[in-house]
């Protein structure tokens, strides 16, 4: 690694970092606790971006680049004496080559740390099987929080795990009495949809698919769940329903109705998360969340298609552990995590947070 990329790196660090960027015509950026913070005041061009990566990019990724225009891939190192997993998106803009480099500590955060609730995690993984989908922005810590349940799958025992990810992000230790393969994309297998397919065939109890991003994706994760294995899996929306509705939305609209049905079947839960700032400066960004549990009210909802009365029956499920996001975000005003503005700027009904 050379000096400007390990400087970079340890400022990184340094400030808590989640992400850094490098783009030309801009300085190297940070991305701290939901911020962008410049790292210094001179503007980066175009060669000197290609020479900081040189150290971690190999020929073949270069290639690729010029082919695709986008390239994902991560690899460990240390920064600071501590090791981290980085997870980098090479990718081509106005014809210059630039880079998002993602900064992931190599040890899995624990609940405390990240505030996801310990109960709702050991209830998702008590699931024998299902599909369990995790919402929100990109950005919003989904895949640390699937990274945290299936960490403790792995550590309570008895479970075969394989995970399809796109790059691997943390690395699952061994232990005793379970068994953990991680694939991922381009170096282990071609696709999530052919990483379920073939992975049936391994004899998985669970099943962690990096993200659904098309039919064949869903409709095998769709098969997989109904087939006694707990799937989880990500989606880019922004409330619960929204992934329902997204699932669905994936296939022609002659077999929606068919999938409906298999999702109304299939589906347990539905995590949305979403990081806001919080009220100290220089902190972490808080954690608000919105949770479904599938029952039998929601799921004719699903079947029938009258997605509209999901958002009720969340809120009329809370002795069944279900959350709405703006219950969630008025909880974190009420305890003075965050401010009452970025409240405001998250809720879908402003008057609910004075109630």
């Amino acid at each position: 690694m050379n000096d400007a990329m390990r400087t970079w790196l340890e400022a990184a660090v340094q400030k808590d970092a989640s992400d850094m960027h490098l783009v030309a015509g801009y300085p190297p950026i940070l991305r701290v606790h939901g911020k962008l913070i410049p790292i210094s005041d001179e503007p980066l061009i175009e060669s000197s971006i290609v020479t900081s990566l040189e150290s971690i990019v190999t020929d073949e990724m270069i290639q690729r680049l010029a082919q695709l225009k986008n390239v994902d891939f991560a690899f460990s190192t240390t920064v600071n004496d501590q090791p981290f997993r980085l997870r980098v998106n090479l990718f081509l803009g106005g014809g210059a080559i630039g880079a998002c480099i993602r900064l992931i500590p190599d040890q899995i955060p624990d609940f405390r740390w990240s505030s996801f609730p310990e109960d709702l995690a050991k209830k998702i993984a008590s699931f024998r099987n299902g599909l369990v989908l995790f919402t929100g922005v990109t950005g919003s810590g989904k895949s640390t929080s699937l990274a945290m349940i299936i960490n403790m799958m792995n550590r309570l025992g008895g479970v075969r795990i394989l995970t399809i990810e796109d790059p691997i992000e943390y690395r699952f230790p061994i232990r005793e009495n379970s068994v953990v393969t991680q694939r991922e994309l381009g170096a282990d297998v071609d696709s999530f949809a052919d990483g379920l397919k073939f992975g049936l065939r391994q004899d998985p109890d669970v099943i962690l698919v990096g993200e659904i991003r098309d039919s064949e994706t869903a409709k095998m994760a769709l098969s997989a769940a109904e087939t006694g294995h707990l799937v989880l899996s990500t989606l880019h929306t922004r409330d619960a329903k929204g992934a329902i509705s997204r699932y669905a939305d994936m296939f022609p609209q002659h077999v929606q109705n068919e999938i409906r049905s298999q999702l109304a079947s299939s589906l347990r839960a539905v995590i949305c998360q979403r990081l806001l700032d919080s009220s100290l400066p220089n902190e972490k960004q808080e954690l608000a969340l919105e949770i479904l549990f599938n029952h039998s009210a929601i799921a004719s909802a699903i079947r029938t298609g009258k997605l509209e009365s999901i958002d009720n029956y969340i809120l009329t499920g809370r002795s069944e552990g279900m959350l709405t996001m703006d219950e969630s975000i008025k909880r974190l005003v009420s305890k003075g995590a965050i401010r009452m503005e970025t409240a405001e700027s998250h809720v879908s009904d402003k008057a609910f947070l004075n109630r």
